[in-house]
């Protein structure tokens, strides 16, 4: 029977073969790396992954999708919202997760990536901004991550300063990730088609990403872009005046023309200061 796509999970199935194809090549899997997919939904990524990686790990919200999922014999299924699933005990249970024999062939041939988890996934547009925070919080387990996306989102996750796209969402990320707009995916790739375009974007965490109290630099970054419009001085500069900051932080500006670096670096003189 055929599936019909709910609206309440975001759901719209990739059917364009050509762009299937080019996703994969993107993400590249090689056999025995740790793979993840989110939301895999009709299985049309999971088919030609699982070929590159003999076994695939996928998580699925849909209790129809994932009981179709569970008669694939090379596929280990979480049914699950995505936001309740923690990736740093699942990289761990991963790892007894193969055929008897397969593991230890996996961990003689893979790069040294594959004891880390690769995620991929073409996430529901209605909760990609909370997926990409909750990933956020387990990045030190992720070796990449492979998302489509709203394409709007991903120009917000890859802006730069002084853009009209540069937003919370672009620092809280580019502190953690390098990022990559790496595929354009119309409309008319999905059944049924989102009223919006699509892009593929790739997230490599950096190897030695600045030290700091994530919590810290979220609240900082969230109260710059409160008011994105207004000079910070009448936003950030009161928040910091209540928080006794007595450092150099150039206030004269708008949220959107400040680096990433200098949030961090705001960011970690304010732990310091309350250590």
């Amino acid at each position: 029977m055929k599936h019909i796509a709910r609206k309440r999970f975001g759901q719209h199935f990739l059917t364009d073969d050509a762009i299937i194809h080019a996703i994969v090549d993107a993400i590249a899997p090689l056999p025995g790396q740790a793979v993840v997919e989110i939301g895999p939904g009709l299985a049309a990524l999971t088919q030609p992954l699982v070929e590159r990686l003999g076994h695939l790990t996928v998580i699925e919200i849909d209790r129809d999708l994932a009981a179709q999922l569970r008669q694939h014999p090379h596929l280990s299924v979480i049914e699950s919202d995505v936001l309740n699933v923690h990736f740093s005990q699942l990289l761990a249970a991963m790892g007894s997760a193969w055929p008897q024999g397969q593991a230890a062939d996996a961990t003689a041939s893979a790069p040294a990536v594959a004891r880390k988890l690769r995620v991929v996934g073409n996430l529901p547009y209605n909760i990609s901004t909370p997926i990409l925070f909750h990933l956020l919080t387990h990045v030190d387990v992720v070796a990449d991550q492979h998302f489509m996306l709203q394409k709007e989102v991903i120009d917000r996750m890859v802006a730069a300063p002084c853009t009209s796209d540069y937003s919370r969402l672009s620092v809280m990320l580019q502190w953690r990730y390098q990022m990559h707009n790496v595929l354009f995916v119309p409309p008319a790739s999905f059944e049924p088609p989102p009223r919006v375009d699509s892009a593929v974007v790739r997230m490599v965490p950096w190897d030695e990403p600045p030290v700091l109290k994530v919590q810290t630099l979220a609240t900082v970054v969230q109260v710059a872009f409160s008011q994105r419009r207004k000079i910070l001085r009448n936003t950030l500069g009161k928040w910091l005046d209540e928080h006794q900051f007595e450092g150099d932080f150039d206030l004269q500006r708008r949220a959107e023309e400040v680096p990433v670096e200098e949030y961090v670096r705001l960011a970690q003189s304010l732990a310091s200061a309350t250590d």
